[in-house]
């Protein structure tokens, strides 16, 4: 049968049989009618077998004039007309019906009917290949990289690209026609004379894709094509930063545009992020109707909070959930900054406050220089490889819990003294005032307004924290002992506290606390130091030595890596809960020491494991085996 002639009913058009792969031979008879203007398979199948391309639909949907019983009429009309002919001629021998995929219109769900009709396209072949090698070279590079792969799939399959549509909004097509000797002219004017017949011409009524306007942007925005100082500076610029969605329609797009009009690549990095979706992972749509007004959001909770939540937990290019929680948590973190700032403002009022010499700062304050001053390299290191996710956890958990929760806390009893010691008053002022400086900046990228309010409120140094110098790391900041120092205080502490709650000893009762070191530098540290924690550990006395002697028996106590905590609390300890504790921490220490020990004596870890790694756990298991130690010996005593 292939290669036979048949005659087409009503029309009586003589049309060739044909054998093609694309048909499907399950569905119905395996027979198909091919169209090749109505539709964009059959067109293609018309490609390879040469069929003639005959258009039956105005641009209305209606019938063409070809075919006068017909003309005029609407789609549906027509369709029962015809299959009412059909039958009459003796030519319908049934009708099924068959569930198919039509396109319809997303706005007003019209039945969308394709149409083969003449379209502006762009040839890819000579454009696609210094995309390609420009990104193989290095021109340019994905963050991360395995974006590439897109990149290359799309431009090496490349088709030539249809850049005319049919829409209302859009940069018109500059293309003129004259509709008496059909000769065409494409100019920069908004009208155009023919220049053989000297008619008026016709312009094109279709507009510009808009990827191809967008393709333009990079150099279109900057004078091109005259040679300005704005392209001169700006093209080509540094980071792209887009979703993977559109790696397609807009990062390809710029390349090659850039590449064909400009000799350059328009940047040297594409930095890929997800795509925001709802707290069901399912992407946002209109047709869902789970979609967040970010205005919305910004009315709410701030646009710092929004633009801090939509970096926070986030790696590139990977797609992340929307919880309102996690944006009010985001709030909840611009208001620590906002009365953190207040309170350090408050107290610091008028006075003036100078810059002390280094060494004569207290150990707190050293410690918190140093951390922030490795905040910054950290956060500059991060931020230099696009891990901005991970930069502004560090960022918050510095702010939060070293900033406010400790360092704050430990200094106030010398904000409160000032007028008693002034000196370690403007040491605590200037430390309080310096770091917060720095935060500030290291936040701002996430958070710009409320940054720059509090910045341009706390000093008048620098015109705009947008402009300011950014945080350099200083070695003369460095301080591990002050660090050391600062963890031993904070770990004391938090043994303290944790004891008192679990045993419900109200914050407004006092005790004598004793710090027992056994190494000589602990202790030293210690009665220099104690000063700046007592109000932190609910202490009416503080007592540092070597052992204990002058401790009660059935003192409460606290172990930790480098000190035992001793309370006599007596009158308020639950001794039962006391050995339950001290069990509890027993149990944890044996897990410790067993995961620690099992790493240790596992061959193929000892092989493999970096000589650091091995280091740290030998570390661990000697920290751990020395509090098992105290607490056996703490529950011996409880015991007997």
């Amino acid at each position: 049968m292939v290669g036979k002639i048949l005659d087409l009913p009503l029309v009586h058009r003589q049309i060739p049989i044909i054998a093609d792969d694309y048909v499907d031979m399950e569905f119905g008879t395996g027979v198909v009618k091919i169209t090749p203007a109505h539709d964009p398979n059959d067109f293609e199948v018309g490609l390879r077998h040469n069929l003639e391309v005959i258009n039956v639909l105005t641009d209305d949907a209606k019938i063409v004039e070809d075919y006068p019983k017909y003309a005029g009429m609407d789609r549906y009309e027509a369709r029962k007309a015809i299959v009412a002919d059909l039958e009459a001629e003796g030519a319908l021998l049934e009708t099924e019906d068959h569930a198919h995929n039509v396109g319809t219109c997303y706005r007003c769900h019209t039945t969308v009917e394709p149409r083969v009709s003449k379209q502006w396209f762009v040839a890819m072949e000579s454009l696609a290949k210094p995309a390609i090698e420009a990104v193989k070279r290095g021109d340019t590079k994905f963050v991360p990289p395995h974006f590439d792969k897109t990149y290359y799939h799309w431009l090496e399959g490349i088709r030539d690209w249809c850049i005319s549509r049919q829409l209302w909004w859009g940069h018109r097509i500059p293309a003129f026609y004259c509709d008496d000797c059909e000769e065409m002219v494409v100019t920069k004017e908004e009208t155009c004379k023919c220049p053989k017949c000297g008619k008026e011409m016709r312009q094109d009524p279709d507009t510009l894709d808009t990827w191809f306007s967008s393709a333009l942007w990079p150099f279109s925005t900057l004078g091109w094509p005259e040679k300005t100082e704005e392209m001169d500076y700006f093209y080509p610029t540094s980071t792209l930063v887009t979703g993977y969605d559109i790696i397609f329609f807009w990062v390809i797009r710029m390349m090659f545009s850039g590449l064909e009009h400009t000799g350059s690549v328009p940047f040297d990095t594409v930095l890929i992020h997800g795509l925001v979706r709802d707290s069901q992972g399912r992407k946002m749509s209109k047709s869902l109707g789970n979609g967040i007004d970010p205005l919305e959001v910004i009315e709410k909770y701030g646009a710092d909070a929004l633009r801090f939540t939509l970096v926070t937990n986030n790696a590139p290019g990977n797609d992340m959930r929307f919880y309102w929680e996690r944006v009010e948590a985001s709030r909840n973190f611009a208001n620590k900054v906002w009365n953190a700032s207040r309170f350090i403002m408050m107290h610091l009022g008028d006075n003036t406050i100078t810059e002390p010499s280094y060494d004569t700062l207290a150990v707190e304050d050293q410690w918190i220089l140093s951390a922030v001053n490795t905040l910054a390299k950290e956060v500059t290191e991060n931020m230099e490889k696009y891990e901005l996710g991970v930069a502004v956890q560090k960022i918050y958990d510095f702010v939060w819990t070293e900033f406010c929760d400790w360092y704050i806390e430990f200094v106030k009893p010398r904000l409160f003294a000032k007028e008693e010691d002034p000196e370690s008053a403007n040491a605590a002022f200037w430390t309080l005032r310096t770091v917060l400086i720095h935060s500030l900046k290291l936040l701002h990228p996430y958070m710009p307004f409320i940054t720059e309010e509090i910045f341009c409120t706390l000093q008048s140094e620098e015109e705009s924290i947008m402009i300011s110098d950014w945080p350099v790391y200083k070695e003369a900041w460095a301080n591990e002992k002050a660090e050391d120092v600062a963890a031993l205080m904070k770990d004391i502490t938090r043994g303290i506290r944790n004891v008192r709650t679990e045993m419900n000893v109200a914050n407004a009762r006092k005790a004598q606390v004793y710090l027992v070191a056994g190494d000589s530098l602990v202790k030293e540290t210690l009665e220099k130091a104690v000063g700046t924690f007592k109000h932190l550990i609910f202490a009416s006395e503080v007592f540092v030595q070597e052992d204990k002697s002058g401790i009660e028996e059935n003192a409460v106590s606290v172990v930790t890596s480098k000190v035992t905590v001793y309370m006599p609390l007596a009158d308020l300890v639950d001794f039962e809960k006391e050995k339950e504790r001290l069990t509890k921490e027993k149990k944890r220490l044996e897990g410790e020491l067993k995961r620690v020990n099992g790493m240790l004596q596992n061959e193929k870890f000892m092989s493999k494991a970096p000589e650091k790694k091995i280091a740290e756990e030998k570390e661990k298991l000697a920290k751990y085996e020395s509090m098992m130690a105290k607490v056996e010996e703490e529950l011996k005593k409880l015991q007997g």
